[in-house]
């Protein structure tokens, strides 16, 4: 038995007025196949252009080990010169990734490849991110701590993403204070024997190749698994809804500042805590 997934819809192009009606107000996902077939970026952009724009940067480098207690917020595992990382990818399959890569603070040049699209909402300007894999590397399931809605634009090679929304938390195996599912659960293939409440949550896949942009709406929790090396980009507008706009604002100012004193005070174990609340929490909806 597998998860309930349905595909994302996929359509050419869009209006914005279209986009607005059908995918944002009702808050449903959709793959744009040839919305940026104009951007320089779709014809310049493959590691092998990175590597030569941005080969002498040092990147940050994260892997899939377990969350530690003394592990800070977005800390990375290693670190590496862009070329060497580039090379890495390109020869042997690596558990590390890049995320949350700023381009406009460290290759500016690359801005002039793309332009912020119009969707109908206000995009963030300072925030585009890259986010880079290797064969085989993944996130883990997640939503992100602003609930924003993301564009999510794929260059190079083939990406698996695995979606659910906000109402599906409870049969998730969500982490209480995070937001993180169990890392120990592999959504490309989960046992549903040991995760038995996964059968009834209901979500979304699809497979990204270059080009294509992914919206994922506000709040959705995503596993992201490159099955070829590539990377991807994305560009976020706030969250607009009153109930989620108000769960971003707790997550930055109360549950990020209450889960760095936890992990002070009680180290290792308020890590084990939770990961334990986690499946007693979701027991209740396995039947």
């Amino acid at each position: 038995m597998t998860l309930n997934l349905q595909d994302i819809p996929r359509i050419k192009t869009i209006s914005k007025e279209d986009f607005i009606k059908h995918y944002f107000k009702p808050q449903k996902p959709v793959v744009i196949e040839h919305f940026i077939d104009d951007w320089p970026a779709y014809s310049k952009w493959n590691l092998d252009y990175i590597k030569a724009v941005a080969g002498d940067k040092i990147v940050p480098l994260y892997d899939d080990r377990p969350v530690n207690y003394k592990d800070g917020f977005n800390q990375a595992h290693a670190k590496m010169k862009m070329s060497d990382y580039i090379d890495l990818l390109k020869r042997e399959p690596t558990k590390y990734r890049i995320f949350l890569w700023n381009i406009l603070k460290e290759v500016p040049q690359l801005q002039t490849d793309f332009t912020f699209p119009d969707f109908g909402l206000r995009l963030m300007k300072g925030l585009p991110m890259l986010f880079f894999g290797g064969k085989d590397s993944y996130t883990f399931m997640h939503y992100d701590i602003d609930l924003a809605n993301i564009f999510h634009f794929h260059f190079e090679g083939e990406k698996e993403i695995i979606l659910f929304d906000q109402s599906q938390n409870k049969f998730l195996y969500k982490v209480p204070h995070a937001l993180i599912t169990r890392e120990d659960i592999d959504f490309h293939n989960p046992d549903l024997k040991q995760w038995p409440a996964l059968k009834h949550a209901k979500g979304f896949k699809t497979q990204l190749n270059h080009g294509e942009v992914l919206y994922i709406p506000e709040g959705y929790w995503h596993y992201m698994r490159y099955i070829t090396p590539g990377f991807s980009m994305s560009l976020r507008a706030i969250a607009r809804h009153p109930k989620h706009l108000g769960k971003a604002l707790y997550n930055v100012f109360i549950m990020r500042n209450f889960d760095n004193l936890m992990r002070k005070l009680k180290g290792q174990k308020w890590i084990d805590w939770k990961n334990k609340q986690a499946i007693i929490r979701t027991s209740k909806y396995n039947s």
